[in-house]
């Protein structure tokens, strides 16, 4: 055994029994009002994007394959008229909330919290009721959890290639569920530990399907070790910090103080953010940044650019350099598309993000006269753009922060807009408007499936 290992097996505070611990003896009361606030907040903008993603292909071809081998057909597929058994309910959902890249983001570790989180506690709910209350204080729990293992590990365990919505995420499910359910101390340890066996997703699967899989299988795959714990199926009790547990396995930086310090007072949960564009979140300020310059100089001019010039984080083009993608998943890696679409048709919603329109040949000519550049003491959350028209005059724009960043949340009322713009296109403006409704009113329902039932379209 190395050194390293020898620290570790000696010395590694036993952070899975600490959060066990705090996630069972949460109640509702222990949560800031401001924290419950934005829970919901993540929920509102989670059910919008599930049911705004429904009716995508992924999701006809993940239906495909799943619907022969569902069990009981007991839980919604949001936004469809198809129900299937909790666990590919679950998987379902979390394909489909995170399928147009239009979810939240923890921007800490740009983990998407309530995929795998949201997507399991409610297709469990509609076989074991649960009060919204107590459905709100188990998806705080399960975000809370998630975010803190994924701090623990970030960003070696990113720039290795781990996806971390999925690998964190799993975890986030298991505690969640787990609390949901009334899981004692013992079995949150082993819940842990089996989602820790489950923990998986890789970066390569970016601009594919089988990105938003990564939501969908932790969703399951949480649900699942919470369910197998409760059975009296065990694991290790230290799956997240042991010399070969999770953390030290999957990543060469661990700081066990971002899992157990301030549990209860300091609240990742409360910094949860939503996108306002359809796409990676560090395009953000370039598409921001593009439309703020297409309305300063008009429409007529941005026929006349012969050039733009981007200057970003390393980040941004190691992630979403794409030069000419050809599918709407891949645009939404392309700062090149996103930058395109953005000053032609100042779009960033998922209109932005078809196929016709990432081969636009408008979109693609103007694609051509984009170059992007790095600047490591470019923030990655900001972005230069330098737009040269052909008379040669020139037009720029700093963005230091983009709208939905930490410091320019959307509001209630900017999260209802995208709620209803996305949703309405798959189950009618009617059904999308009430909807909205009912999920901001979760913490008064007395059964919180509800809101699962009122996700299906309108007939006809």
């Amino acid at each position: 055994m190395n050194a390293h290992h020898q620290e570790a097996d000696l010395g590694t505070p036993a952070v899975t029994a600490t959060l066990a611990e705090w996630v069972v003896n949460l109640q509702a009361p222990d949560i800031p009002a401001e924290v419950r606030r934005e829970g919901l907040r993540t929920f509102v903008n989670w059910v919008g994007c599930a049911v705004g993603g429904a009716a995508h292909e992924t999701a006809e071809h993940a239906l495909k394959a799943f619907t022969p081998f569902s069990g009981s057909k007991t839980s919604t597929v949001l936004g469809r008229r198809e129900r299937l058994d909790p666990a590919h309910a679950a998987l379902m959902n979390g394909i489909t909330s995170h399928v147009l890249d239009y979810d939240d983001t923890h921007l800490k570790t740009i983990l998407h919290p309530a995929g795998p989180v949201a997507s399991a506690l409610l297709a469990l709910a509609e076989t074991r009721p649960v009060s919204g209350t107590d459905f709100l204080t188990a998806l705080i729990a399960g975000v809370e959890a998630e975010c803190r293992i994924a701090n623990c590990v970030y960003p070696d365990h990113y720039d290795r290639g781990w996806h971390i919505t999925g690998t964190a995420g799993v975890f986030g499910a298991a505690a969640a569920v787990g609390r949901m359910i009334g899981l004692d101390a013992q079995q949150m340890r082993w819940a842990l530990g089996l989602a820790a066996s489950q923990s998986s997703g890789l970066r390569e699967m970016f601009g594919t399907m089988t990105k938003s899989f990564h939501p969908g299988i932790a969703a399951r795959n949480g649900m699942m070790s919470a369910l197998l714990a409760e059975a009296g199926f065990d694991s290790s009790e230290r799956a997240i910090e042991a010399p070969r547990g999770f953390a030290q396995v999957m990543s060469d930086k661990q700081d066990w103080d971002e899992i157990t310090e301030g549990l209860g007072t300091r609240w990742e949960a409360a910094t949860n953010s939503y996108k306002p564009f359809a796409c990676g979140i560090v395009i953000h300020p370039a598409i921001d940044g593009c439309i703020q310059l297409r309305e300063e100089m008009g429409e007529a001019k941005v026929a006349q650019i012969a050039s733009v010039r981007l200057r970003t984080h390393p980040l941004v083009l190691e992630l979403t350099g794409r030069k000419s993608p050809k599918t709407e998943l891949e645009g939404k890696f392309s700062v090149y598309h996103c930058a395109s679409v953005a000053l032609l048709h100042g779009d960033g919603a998922p209109t932005a993000f078809t196929d016709a329109i990432v081969n636009d040949p408008q979109v693609v000519a103007l694609r051509g006269l984009i170059e992007a550049e790095t600047n490591p003491d470019c923030h990655e959350a900001s972005v230069d753009i330098e737009v040269t028209l052909r008379d040669g005059s020139t037009h720029a724009k700093h963005v230091e922060r983009a709208i939905g960043s930490a410091e320019k949340p959307l509001t209630d009322a900017q999260l209802n807009t995208k709620f209803t713009d996305q949703a309405e296109l798959v189950v009618g403006a009617e059904t999308a408007r009430a909807l909205c409704d009912l999920c901001w009113s979760l913490e008064i329902l007395s059964d919180a499936a509800e809101v699962a039932r009122a996700s299906t379209p309108e007939k006809g």
